[in-house]
């Protein structure tokens, strides 16, 4: 079984679980979900040896939340990755991310390769740093109801979510990005979640234990600090101008769900199809077919299995 307990990195109280003895591999989840998004990579990770450390990211679960909008920018997440293996006494990891979790991933490769020396994306291709601010091109464009427009206005979303946390979460997680039904686009006065009057099954990848596990943990926290990374992705388009084109050497590894809507919308196929501009080493892209947005937790077993051959590969390159 693996362990839990917090530490300080980067000026924050972190809580991480881990296991294992060996090389670092950091797990990093997304939204909105916890290191328990991890609960079956963990132990099958360490058991192969390696030092598994999944930590409540900044704003989630029992880490720290701070609260000011400007603290969840993509260089504080970095940064608390960047101290997270110092704080662990080492001075190299492997980095892997899931949702907003891949794009810290893909920027801790980026920034800091002389630290993270192989990078694993699931759900989110790596980034592609396009010619303007992402929501100021969607209002450009006419689009003024996607969901990252909806999550910009303070305590909106978070009205609508900690209203019935259990209701939240059984309609993100047990919808997802996936159903047919799961727009991604907000109507007037509708709100994210839907109709709650909507049956609300869970699939079968997830129990109604687990799902407790997340919604105890968002009743306590609720759900500002998650919403906060939101609030800055075109502030973190202008902090990261200086990577313009800037290409992520080490090896890397992308896994995604064929069902999930955040690869297949035209933007999401072109980054997929296109991804080997940005990952000149990319030793796999595996879409597994079936599956949808919650890939670690729908389908296990294929993701330990890519995650396991990858980290093999590349630990072999470093010894």
């Amino acid at each position: 079984m693996h362990a839990s307990r917090s530490l300080t990195a980067n000026g924050i109280e972190m809580f991480i679980r881990e296991a294992g003895q060996g090389p670092l591999v950091l797990l990093c989840h997304g939204w909105p979900e916890l290191s328990y998004s991890w609960r079956h990579q963990i132990e099958p990770i360490a058991a192969s040896g390696f030092h598994v450390v999944a930590p409540d990211m900044r704003g989630f679960g029992q880490t720290s939340a701070p609260a000011e909008v400007a603290a969840y920018s993509i260089f504080d997440m970095v940064g608390d990755m960047v101290a997270l293996v110092s704080a662990l006494g080492e001075k190299r990891a492997v980095i892997v991310g899931h949702d907003w979790g891949a794009p810290v991933a893909w920027h801790a490769a980026l920034f800091r390769p002389d630290i993270f020396t192989a990078v694993a994306g699931l759900s989110v291709p790596p980034p592609f740093r396009g010619r303007g601010r992402p929501l100021e091109t969607l209002h450009k464009d006419g689009i003024d109801n996607f969901y990252w427009q909806y999550f910009q206005t303070p305590r909106v979303a978070e009205a609508e979510f900690e209203r019935d946390v259990a209701f939240t979460m059984r309609a993100v997680v047990a919808r997802g990005f996936s159903d047919p039904e799961a727009s991604l686009f907000v109507q007037p006065g509708k709100g994210f979640l839907g109709d709650p009057a909507s049956d609300r099954a869970l699939p079968d990848w997830i129990t109604e234990d687990e799902l407790s596990v997340f919604t105890e943990a968002y009743r306590k926290s609720g759900f500002r600090g998650g919403l906060n990374w939101y609030r800055n992705i075109d502030r973190n388009w202008d902090l990261t101008a200086p990577w313009q084109g800037a290409k992520i050497h080490q090896p890397s590894l992308f896994i995604a769900g064929a069902n999930d809507s955040v690869i297949k919308g035209l933007i999401g196929a072109k980054r997929v199809l296109d991804m080997e501009r940005v990952l000149p080493n990319l030793t796999r892209k595996l879409i597994v077919e079936g599956a949808g947005h919650w890939i670690q937790q729908e389908r296990p077993a294929e993701v330990n299995a890519a995650l396991l051959e990858f980290l093999k590969t590349v630990s072999a390159a470093r010894t």
